[in-house]
């Protein structure tokens, strides 16, 4: 395990779980939301994101935390391992919820409130998401270690946290 995406919904855990990762095999730990938002709330172009992202791509160790789809083949070619987070919706609405108002490393501004349109982003993530993703991880299965979790318990568990 030296290169590992870890992808699931809004609110699901995903940053939280690649700390984790993190603690436990030492690998540098990159959020695609903290090279695609700046503090102002607006963002980088697709070309600045795609060459920072290319950089991380490059190196020989990595976690890198988020979906953002347009990207996300790219690194599944790249990476040894996946860890996808496939929590119900009102699990990840949860998550969203309780942190607003919180500072975090993963992004570079305090969420305020659960704006809607993040909301509804959540809520049609298995529909119109999470399709598209496990495609995605079935085309590229082949020596990759895939993991699914499905529940906050199991991801505990595997972190040794359970």
């Amino acid at each position: 395990m030296e290169r590992v995406l870890v992808i699931g919904s809004p609110g699901a855990g995903k940053s939280s779980f690649a700390r984790g990762v993190r603690e436990k095999s030492g690998l540098p730990l990159y959020y695609l939301d903290m090279i695609w938002h700046l503090p102002d709330r607006t963002t980088v172009t697709r070309e600045e994101f795609d060459r920072r992202l290319e950089e991380i791509l490059r190196e020989d160790r990595w976690i890198i935390d988020g979906n953002y789809g347009r990207t996300l083949e790219r690194r599944l070619m790249r990476c040894d391992t996946v860890f996808l987070l496939d929590l119900p919706v009102e699990v990840c609405l949860e998550g969203a919820k309780e942190r607003v108002g919180k500072q975090r490393e993963d992004l570079p501004w305090k969420e305020e409130e659960l704006d809607p349109e993040f909301r509804r982003w959540i809520i049609d993530f298995p529909k119109e998401q999470l399709p598209r993703i496990y495609e995605l991880l079935e085309q590229y299965k082949e020596g990759r270690q895939i993991v699914v979790f499905r529940s906050r318990e199991e991801e505990d568990e595997w972190l040794g946290r359970g």
